[in-house]
Parts: structure tokens; sequence; C-alpha cells
């Protein structure tokens, strides 16, 4: 046993419950703190035996921890940052913990991009598992083949969910910038994180500046489908190989069908000089996007010399992520979905999905505009076109609206007016109660109702669930 205590302020944070539980693995002592503590993180270290004192306090430090880790949640003002402060009580940042204990003298490959990032560095980390290469990772969301969001695997890999999101109040640079990038996947590039960042140029100068610390022995496999990833991608000091569905792309998925259990496609690699060079895939994902986040891990498996056969063992017997197109029930032949989508583009392809995976049956999406983007007008136009697969809408009133400035919040009422507008049955209720009322009476079996958040919506899910099995 190791003898160090390291105190978790935030622990409840995805990025940071996975190293605590990696940590508490390795012999050390762990402690923490959060006041938002709610499944699937709770759940998952309430399952590895760490203990969570609910709620900030200078009195959680008093057994003086030899360090403490400071989520990027936080900032000056918290009664545990202002005490480590106070008591010179040596600190450091998640992403740096991370690089320090975990990434550093292993081949390190990072999945980045605006979308997908948790399925891909899923659907990685099981095709190197499935090829028994023993990697480490750390993934934002609890990974089902794994039952868990982290590994400290004894290979010489370690693959990381790299989030383009600050580093913590004393740190703002991006996530990324510590895990000390061998090998990339560059997905996809959208303005978001409107709280940290100015526009989108701002977004792309991060990703330059990360292009740059890959070594010219390391590879970037990028989407070549996105105007705005290709415009970082001068960048490079390294080799770049694209992949996507247009015909310029390196890699590129060809002859796209959707099947009863996910999508069908081929890949054709343009980057070979093998005769043999297309070669046929299938998944257990729903949409365009998810054919996309598979053509990356194609392209580092076999990078890695991981054979196209381990490949596609790994493919079938993937289960996706937690909070990912996630069924929660099935309530008298209503099934009610749970995912994690928040900004426009999200929540479109993940409607697409549904849609694509329940051809025929009424489709109801649920909406809590959450993010720091999200509660904002920037993206209402492209919010608004973002359901239109969907036969019926449900909003609710924008997280911290009072603390929204008037002129750039989210007009929910237009939404609203707009979808009715175009035969689209749009409503908005400011109580969660009221939503489940709602669903409770209008729902049918053979519906589908699609629950997107990026936070805990109050529990909706079980509740709908509860109130479907009383009616």
């Amino acid at each position: 046993m190791n003898s160090k205590l390291i105190h978790f302020t935030g622990i409840c944070g995805t990025g940071m419950a996975s190293l605590a539980v990696l940590l508490k693995l390795r012999g050390f002592r762990i402690q923490g703190s959060d006041e938002n503590v709610y499944p699937p993180m709770s759940e998952f270290l309430a399952e590895n035996k760490v203990v969570v004192q609910s709620g900030y306090a200078a009195a959680n430090l008093d057994t003086v921890p030899d360090l403490v880790v400071i989520g990027n949640a936080l900032s000056r003002g918290n009664s545990e940052v202002e005490a480590v402060l106070e008591r010179k009580l040596s600190f450091i940042s998640m992403a740096e913990l991370l690089k320090e204990y975990f990434i550093r003298g292993k081949t390190s490959l990072v999945v980045t991009g605006t979308h997908g990032k948790t399925t891909t560095t899923s659907l990685l980390s099981w095709v190197f598992e499935t090829a028994e290469k023993k990697p480490g990772f750390m993934i934002g969301g609890i990974a089902e083949n794994f039952g868990t969001s982290c590994q400290d695997g004894a290979g010489s890999y370690f693959i990381t969910e790299g989030d383009e999101y600050d580093t913590a109040f004393f740190d703002k640079r991006s996530k990324f910038f510590h895990y000390l990038p061998d090998q990339l996947i560059l997905n996809n590039l959208e303005f978001d994180h409107a709280d940290i960042f100015d526009s989108l140029e701002d977004i792309k100068k991060s990703f330059r500046l990360m292009l740059r610390l890959i070594p010219q022995n390391g590879l970037i496999v990028a989407n070549g489908d996105d105007l705005n990833v290709s415009s970082v991608l001068e960048a490079a000091y390294s080799p770049v190989l694209t992949f996507g569905l247009g015909k310029t792309c390196d890699v590129q998925a060809v002859n796209l069908s959707v099947t009863e259990s996910g999508m069908s496609f081929e890949v054709l690699d343009k980057s070979s000089d093998s005769s043999n060079n297309k070669q046929h895939f299938k998944i257990n994902l729903f949409g365009e996007y998810n054919v996309r986040n598979a053509l990356g891990v194609i392209m580092l498996a076999r990078h890695n010399a991981i054979d196209d056969q381990t490949i596609q063992v790994a493919f079938d017997s993937f289960k996706s992520v937690r909070r990912r197109q996630e069924v929660r029930g099935v309530v008298n032949g209503i099934t009610v979905y749970d995912d994690f989508a928040h900004h426009p583009t999200a929540i479109r392809e993940t409607v697409n999905a549904i849609r694509q995976k329940h051809p025929g049956q009424r489709l109801i999406a649920v909406f809590e505009p959450r993010s720091n983007t999200s509660v904002l007008n920037i993206h209402q136009e492209a919010l608004i076109n973002s359901f239109r697969k969907a036969d019926e809408v449900i909003l609710t009133t924008p997280f911290r609206l009072e603390t929204t400035p008037v002129d750039k919040r989210l007009a929910i009422q237009e939404v609203i007016k707009v979808l009715n507008e175009e035969n689209i049955s749009a409503h908005v209720f400011p109580e969660v109660s009221e939503i489940i009322d709602y669903l409770k009476t209008n729902c049918h079996a053979d519906d589908v109702v699609l629950i997107m958040s990026n936070g805990k919506f109050d529990n909706i899910h079980q509740r709908l669930l509860r109130a479907l099995k009383l009616n």
C-alpha cells in the first residue's frame, strides 16, 4: 500500500473520477469532494470504494494530503482552492497528473475533435484490448466493454480522450496539450465552449498549437470531409492521412448501408500500395458520423499492426458507452434513450441515428439546453435544424438563464415557433415534472423518446420510466 494521500477536489468529473480510481488501484490513498454528485460517476466511485465528501469545505483538507488534484470546474473563491493556496499545499491539474503518472513513457494515442471523442476513444481502446495490446486508457464516459472509464494497462500504449476545454483555473491551456500525443485522431472541429473560447478561430489556434507537439515519427489521421479540420492541418510537422466519405480522402468509406444492428461499409485505402485495398467492415452503431469514427480507429489500428480481422472482431463485440445512444428502458412498447448530445451538430447526428435505427416509429426528442454554449443564441438556427428528423420536440428552460445576458440568450419560444410552423410539434416545459406528465399522457406503444443533456437532467430518465410503468 502506497502511503501517499491524494485529495481530488471536484472528484465527480469524469476525468477526475477516472484518475482517482486508477491511482487507488495503484495503491494510493484517495479521498475527494464535490457538490455535483450524480450517476454515472458517483456510482463508479462507490463501486471502487472511493469516499466522496458532498460539498466543498476547507475542513476536507484537515487531514493534510500529499497532493491535491484540482478539477477544471473549480475557480478562485472555492473554499478548498483557497485552503490549498493559503496552506501552501502541493497541487496539480488533472491533465498534468495524467501525463506524469500514466502517459509519460508510453506510446500516446489521443482522440480529439468537437464531437464523437468518447465513442471513438472507447472503440479504439476496445480494438487494442481485443488485439491483446493491454492498453491503458482514459475515456470521458463509462465504456460498457470495460465497465469503467479508465484502465492502467500493462502494455506500451495509453489512449486518451483529448478534450480542448481548459486545464484548470491556474492553467488555461486546452487539456490535450498535456497528453504527449504520438498519434492523433482529429474527428471534426466546430465552435463550442463559448465560456472559454471567443470564436471558431480561437479554437483553431489551440488545435494548431497542439498539432505542433506531435513528433515527426508520429501520425495524424484527420477527417478530410471537415473544412475546419483541413484548415488547421498545415500546422502539422508529422505525417497526415485523411479519412471520410469524400473522394479526396486518403481512406474513404464507400457503399454505406444501414443494417438491422448498425452500419455496413467498405474501406477504400488509397494510401496503400496493395492491390487488395478495399475491405468490408460493419459496426453495431448507427449514423454516418459513427462510420467516420470507425475510420479513424481502423487507421490507427492498422498503423499499429492490428489486422482487419481483429478489428472486425472488436467491432462485433463493441458495446458503446453509457449516455451515448443508451437505451435506459422499454416500458409498454415505449423506448427511452439517454444521450450526452448538447451541441447542435451532435444533436442532429444523434436524432438522425435514432431515426435510422427506428424507421417508421414516432420519435420524440427531449433536450435540456445546459452547456455554456447551448444556452446561447449563437447556434440557434443550427439547433432548429438539428431536430428536423424528429416528429416531436420538447425543450426545457435553458440552464443558468438568469446569469446569461438577455441579448445572448437562446430564444426558446422562437425555436418552438419555427418548429411548429414546419409541422414539427414542439413544446417547452420549465419543469421536468411537466415533461414527464406530458409524455406519460401522450406516449403510445412503439414511440421512441430520445432525451439529450450533458447533465443529470433531474433524473428524468428513471422518473419517466417509473411513470410509464404506472400508466
